[in-house]
């Protein structure tokens, strides 16, 4: 097995991922490969001194979205053809050391492409108010079920996707996908289209995110940058789901105002469904059970976000990530 890890100005992080595949206990081999992506920062001396072979990634070609081209730079680097390739982020902990062993017996139920959501930190008060809604979302829009039956929507969860070789080469490797800024659910759809099945599970193992979101404008960010590309750069689309969020989470709020009674019955209990069932997720992430009432706003965060990501996609200043822009309307760059 192979792990690919792209890491752009990653110096505070990326010993973290590279350490504890190290320290993995599995039946195979395993390289550890970061991609250095033009790091201004120690990222390549950190990571080699953490035991990960450092390629530097050359200059992007056009059409290629940054991250994409440093996960083929990865892959192209590993000639010894291996079974798996781990394609995994450079602020995911694999804390458990049978962790890539679950994921790799995951495959051998017959599945080509395995992907977790890692726990995502959930330590600040901006983390615990905000990141359990980022998860629960997630999932209402790629229900797990779902996806493993094939019935649903093909999806993936970047950190951390186990993809079989083979699989990879059948569907023309990352170039297939070269230009997707959303790159793994455009991955899982590729392999899904190409005959492969596709497994997305919440992750039960310490496979963890350490990346810190300190602020609300630091979830914010996260959220803009790939939100709108969530909804194709549909305008349309963006209409649909503003009205079907102020629908669900804001509607009930406002009809606790109505002067009809049954009207603020309704509403209230429409209320308490959604935060009971946002509350296994809040609870799953140790935040204050409290925070299942403020749901309404929390979603009204999420889509101002939203909003926000489609703005900066027409002004010509969407998907920043490390200093990089690379989701904006053709317009824009006139």
């Amino acid at each position: 097995m192979t792990a690919v890890i792209p890491a752009r100005n990653e110096e505070d992080v990326v010993e973290h991922p590279v350490r504890s595949l190290r320290d993995q206990v599995f039946e195979g081999d395993l390289r550890i490969i970061v991609a250095d992506d033009e790091s201004e920062d120690s990222t390549a001396e950190v990571a080699r001194a953490s035991g990960a072979e450092v390629i530097r990634v050359g200059p992007r070609p056009p059409g290629w979205k940054g991250k994409l081209w440093a996960v083929d730079s990865g892959l192209r680097a590993e000639t010894a053809r291996p079974d798996f390739f781990l394609l995994t982020d450079a602020d995911i902990e694999y804390a458990d050391n049978g962790a890539i062993q679950a994921l790799v017996d995951q495959t051998n139920r017959g599945f080509d492409l395995v992907s977790v959501m890692v726990r995502l930190r959930c330590e600040s008060a901006a983390e615990k108010f905000l990141i359990p809604a980022f998860v629960f979302f997630f999932f209402k829009l790629y229900p797990p079920g779902w996806v493993a039956s094939g019935r649903g929507p093909a999806a993936a969860a970047g950190g951390c996707m186990l993809i079989r070789r083979e699989m990879l080469e059948r569907i023309g490797g990352v170039e297939s996908i070269r230009d997707a800024l959303i790159d793994d659910c455009a991955l899982a759809q590729r392999v899904r289209s190409a005959g492969g099945r596709v497994w997305l599970g919440v992750c039960e193992l310490p496979i963890r995110s350490i990346r810190v979101y300190g602020a609300a404008g630091d979830i914010r960010a996260m959220i803009s940058r790939s939100a709108f590309a969530q909804l194709r750069h549909s305008l349309l689309l963006l209409i649909g789901t503003a009205a079907g969020m102020s629908i669900t989470y804001l509607a009930p709020v406002a009809l606790l105002f109505a002067p009809d009674r049954v009207a603020r019955a309704l509403g209230a209990a429409s209320w308490i469904i959604a935060a009971a069932l946002f509350l296994p997720t809040v609870r799953m992430y140790r935040a204050p059970r409290w925070t299942v009432l403020c749901l309404p706003g929390i979603a009204s965060f999420y889509l101002a976000a939203t909003v926000e990501s489609a703005l900066l996609y027409w002004s010509g200043k969407g998907g920043a990530w490390k200093g990089r822009v690379q989701d904006s309307a053709p317009s824009a760059s006139h």
